[in-house]
């Protein structure tokens, strides 16, 4: 499910983002990506065993995230220093709506069921899907403040709002090792 949706997700945010010009939504497709290789690794990794391939799987999914920070600190801070204004994107409001609210059912779900099996891969995918569901309504917001109050910034702070998240996943999957 997560896969599938995510799939869809890539083009709808590419188009929001590209109409838009938008920081936040390109941050949030490149997000998508790195759900969709989590995803896949979670995969990989349930079908085999062993604490290297666990380990590997995590650094995969650490090392998706640490990219997406880094594009996304020099992205907004460019958009920030230049002042660039981004248009409006209902396509996109819509979308990251929605995208918040089923990825914290499929979270909930990943999270039952990494538990039940005792897998932190699976665990950890689940807790990406939860941060994917944050960081759907973080975009929402600045797009909403963008529309609504004309703070053409909150598109780029929610960047950074999703470096940060990014960040904290990366602390979290290699501070494990």
């Amino acid at each position: 499910m997560t896969l599938a949706w995510n799939v869809v997700g890539i083009v709808v945010l590419a188009v929001a983002a590209v109409t838009a010009g938008s920081v936040a939504l390109a941050g949030f497709g490149l997000d998508s990506v790195i759900e969709i290789g989590a995803s896949t690794v979670v995969i990989w990794e349930l079908a085999g065993s062993g604490d290297m391939r666990r380990r590997f799987a995590l650094r995969l999914i650490g090392g998706a995230f640490g990219a997406l920070a880094l594009y996304l600190l020099v992205q907004s801070t460019w958009v920030l220093a230049i002042g660039y204004h981004p248009r409006h994107s209902p396509l996109g409001i819509v979308w990251t709506a929605v995208t918040a609210a089923v990825m914290f059912v499929l979270a909930a779900g990943k999270a039952r069921t990494g538990a039940a099996l005792d897998n932190p891969v699976l665990a950890t995918e689940g807790r990406v899907t939860f941060i994917d569901g944050l960081l759907a309504a973080a975009v929402l917001l600045g797009l909403l403040l963008n529309l609504l109050a004309g703070w053409w910034w909150a598109d780029p702070v929610a960047g950074y709002v999703l470096v940060y998240y990014a960040l904290k996943e990366v602390r979290e999957i290699f501070g494990s090792d």
